[in-house]
C-alpha cells in the first residue's frame, strides 16, 4: 500500500515537483494550493502524512497546522525556504511533526517521510 501525501503549497510548481518526485518513488500525492483546501483534504482524503509550506497567503503553515491539530494527529512536514530557528520552534510548537529548509535532497525527504509514517 502506496504512503499517501498531501502537499500543501501556494507554488504550483512547487506542487508539481513534488508530486513528480514522489510519484516516481511510488507514493500516493495529492496537492492542494491554498490552505483551506489542504485542511478541507486532510479530512476527506485521508493521507498519511502533510508536507506543509509556511509562507501562504491567506492562511499561513502556522494556521494551516493549528487547525489540523484540532482534529487529527496525522504527521506533519513543514517544507519551507525559511531557515531561522525561531521559525522552526514555532512551527513545532504549532503540532508540525519535522521542519526542512527547501531546497532538500530528495532522498532526505523520502527518508523523513518514511521515518514519519513509519513505513
Amino acid at each position: 500500500m502506496p504512503i499517501k501525501v498531501l502537499a500543501i503549497d501556494d507554488d504550483v510548481a512547487m506542487t508539481d515537483l513534488l508530486s513528480l518526485l514522489l510519484r516516481t518513488n511510488k507514493f500516493d500525492v495529492i496537492t492542494a494550493n491554498n490552505g483551506a483546501d489542504g485542511i478541507a483534504l486532510v479530512k476527506h482524503a485521508t493521507p498519511d502524512i502533510v508536507l506543509l509550506d509556511m509562507m501562504m497567503p491567506e492562511m499561513d503553515g502556522w494556521q494551516v497546522c493549528e487547525e489540523i491539530r484540532k482534529f487529527s494527529n496525522i504527521p506533519v512536514l513543514v517544507l519551507s525556504a525559511l531557515n531561522k530557528p525561531g521559525l522552526v520552534a514555532s512551527a513545532l510548537d504549532a503540532g508540525a511533526d519535522d521542519y526542512l529548509i527547501k531546497p532538500v535532497p530528495s532522498n532526505i525527504l523520502i527518508a523523513h517521510i518514511k521515518n514519519l509514517t513509519k513505513h
